[in-house]
């Protein structure tokens, strides 16, 4: 638990010094912060193949962070710093590390990890792509077209549905009919839910591990649907919300604040802070 309460942390930290940040006038463009739900990236970290690709999307902090541990690089990344992850052209949003992209595109991804998907039942058998998006990108076709394709090839693909409640700033009761569920039963896709288990990322792999072979092993897509919370703004400090609703949000952190693991995390990422801002600008040789 403490590797896994670490990275939680680590997470945590980070967006928070984002939006400091943001607030001091040192951040420009716009980001978007994954606060409350860091514990999806973590769970599936260890049930991803180092080799299995992952498209995030533009609230991917916790997933780069849950994959590579570098918090420097992608600081570096968001102020156009020296040691940047993509040499300071992608920022917060549009990344690529390996077989890690990102994109703020809403729906983008799916087709992509489709692809992706096909080909490694080609060359690669036993790998899988996983695409991460919220419940609002499913009002993009592009997911639609996707999971079609997706099921009639049996792809090894995992959507991976950060359920959050809100669209940007608009509930999701007041945007989606039905259900994801009914969704993806309508192309033969199996779905899978999982609860709000807090930070007991164990549990949650636990319902994983078993599904995410048949996917491996050829039995199709998978769109598992994972309940979590936003906790912070949609962008920046641009949250629409009462501020007593998002206060009154199930949050795991408070039990460990204060703890020996959040103070080291604290200091990490205030140690990245100082380090990144007095880094000089990136540069970027085309050739």
């Amino acid at each position: 638990m403490s590797t896994d309460l670490r990275t939680l942390l680590l997470i945590r930290h980070f967006e928070r010094a984002l939006l400091e940040l943001f607030a001091q006038g040192l951040l420009h463009g716009t980001t978007h912060t994954c606060l409350g739900q860091e514990a999806v990236p973590v769970a599936l970290l260890p049930l991803l193949d180092p080799d299995d690709f992952v498209f995030s999307n533009h609230r991917g902090h916790g997933h780069y962070l849950a994959r590579f541990d570098d918090p420097a690089g992608l600081l570096a990344e968001i102020m156009g710093r020296d040691g940047a992850v993509c040499n300071g052209v992608g920022g917060s949003q549009h990344l690529r590390r390996g077989r890690y992209l990102s994109t703020g595109v809403q729906g983008e991804s799916l087709p992509l990890a489709a692809g992706a998907a096909l080909h490694l039942t080609r060359s690669e058998p036993g790998r899988l792509a996983c695409a991460f998006i919220g419940d609002g990108t499913w009002g993009e076709g592009a997911v639609y077209e996707a999971l079609n394709l997706a099921a009639l090839w049996r792809l090894p693909l995992l959507v991976a549905v950060e359920h959050n409640g809100i669209a940007q700033s608009t509930p999701s009761a007041r945007a989606m009919a039905g259900t994801i569920a009914a969704r993806a039963a309508a192309f033969g896709v199996a779905h899978l839910a999982v609860p709000d288990l807090g930070d007991d990322v164990a549990a949650v792999r636990a319902m994983l591990e078993e599904p995410l072979k048949h996917v491996r092993d050829g039995a199709g897509p998978l769109v598992v649907e994972f309940a979590t919370h936003r906790l912070g703004p949609h962008s920046k400090g641009d949250d629409t919300r009462p501020a007593p609703a998002v206060a009154a949000l199930p949050d795991w952190y408070p039990r460990h604040q204060g703890s020996v693991l959040d103070i080291e995390q604290r200091d990490r990422i205030a140690a990245v802070v100082a380090d990144v801002t007095a880094r000089p600008p990136s540069t970027w040789d085309a050739r």
